[in-house]
C-alpha cells in the first residue's frame, strides 16, 4: 500500500468526488422551485463531504484530521436525508446514489479509525 500524497490520491475523497458529480446531475432536473431550497441543500452537504476529507487531510495532528473526518461523516448523514426525501417527494430515483453514499460511509469509517489507531511500524 502506498502513502497518499495529496487528497486527491485517497480512495475516499475519490467516491466521495463521483458523489457530488451524480449528486449536481439529479439536482439540475429538480423542480425551480427548489433551486434555493432542497436542491442547494443537498449539493452543498454533498460537497462538503468531499471538502472536508481534503481539509482534513493536511491537518497536522491527528485529532485535528479526525475532526474534520467527523464533520464529513455529519454531511454524510445530512445527504443521507436529503436523499430519502427526495425519493419520497418524487423528485428522482435515489437507489443509486444511497448506495454510493452508503460506500463513502464505509470508507470514511475505515479511513478515520486508521487516522485514530495507526498500525506500528513492522520491524522488517
Amino acid at each position: 500500500m502506498t502513502t497518499a500524497r495529496t487528497f486527491l490520491d485517497l480512495a475516499v475523497w475519490k467516491k466521495a468526488h463521483r458523489f457530488v458529480l451524480a449528486v449536481y446531475t439529479l439536482t439540475a432536473g429538480f423542480p425551480k422551485h427548489e433551486i434555493y431550497g432542497l436542491s442547494s441543500q443537498l449539493r452543498r452537504a454533498a460537497v462538503s463531504i468531499a471538502a472536508n476529507i481534503a481539509e482534513g487531510f493536511r491537518r497536522r495532528g491527528r485529532p485535528d484530521k479526525a475532526r474534520f473526518m467527523n464533520i464529513a461523516e455529519g454531511s454524510l448523514n445530512e445527504c443521507e436525508y436529503y436523499l430519502i426525501l427526495v425519493r419520497d417527494l418524487g423528485y428522482g430515483d435515489t437507489a443509486a446514489l444511497l448506495c454510493d453514499l452508503s460506500e463513502v460511509s464505509r470508507m470514511l469509517r475505515a479511513y478515520s479509525h486508521a487516522i485514530l489507531n495507526p498500525r506500528p511500524p513492522s520491524n522488517f
